[in-house]
């Protein structure tokens, strides 16, 4: 029976087990044999990172085509505005095109673990949190999309890819949980004819 893994992967951990430099990566966290990362979170983002050992599986969650939704809880430097949050909702012009619309909000301060070392913060700057949800993966996207509109990401946690969380999980933890029975993850708007 194939396998998914359910990873909060820490801060400074590469996404690969294995690493010429020396640097911290899955495999210090996790002792499971053949099971790859379905996607990638970056070496200074921390959350959810699902592996598994079924290709099939991999594809879905990873390739953007499926627009499988992933969600961000982003620490920024500065009180957004309104207008700051729309474009985020609307896409915002990046260097390699326009992204898809986001779903974006300002949330209250999650209960999370504390970073080490911690952001850094000015005295006269607030901090707030944002919910950003996206469906594409480009690379450093969410930091890119947040400094776009003004407000430069300092801490960066993935919450959710699809319907799965960081829900009970602490920083280096994982779980194993049982995989989908099929492979039709998007919701039904999305699916194409017979799916």
């Amino acid at each position: 029976m194939s396998k998914l893994i359910l990873l909060n992967k820490p801060y400074l951990v590469l996404c690969q087990f294995t690493d010429a430099e020396g640097r911290p990566t899955l495999a210090d966290y996790l002792p499971l044999p053949d099971v790859y990362p379905a996607g990638r979170l970056d070496y200074d983002s921390e959350g959810l990172v699902l592996l598994t050992d079924h290709g099939p599986l991999q594809h879905l969650i990873a390739d953007p085509r499926h627009k499988l939704p992933k969600t961000y809880w982003v620490q920024v430097e500065g009180e957004p505005t309104a207008d700051a949050l729309q474009q985020l909702r609307r896409g915002v012009l990046l260097k390699d095109g326009l992204t898809l619309p986001a779903q974006a909000q300002v949330m209250a301060p999650p209960d999370v673990w504390p970073r080490t070392p911690p952001i850094r913060e000015r005295k006269h700057i607030p901090t707030p949190w944002l919910a950003l949800t996206i469906s594409e993966g480009r690379n450093r996207q969410v930091r890119r999309m947040t400094a776009a509109v003004g407000y430069p990401t300092l801490r960066l946690i993935r919450w959710a890819v699809g319907p799965w969380t960081l829900d009970g999980l602490a920083p280096g933890e994982w779980r194993d949980i049982a995989p989908p029975r099929d492979l039709t993850l998007r919701p039904p708007s999305l699916r194409r004819k017979g799916e």
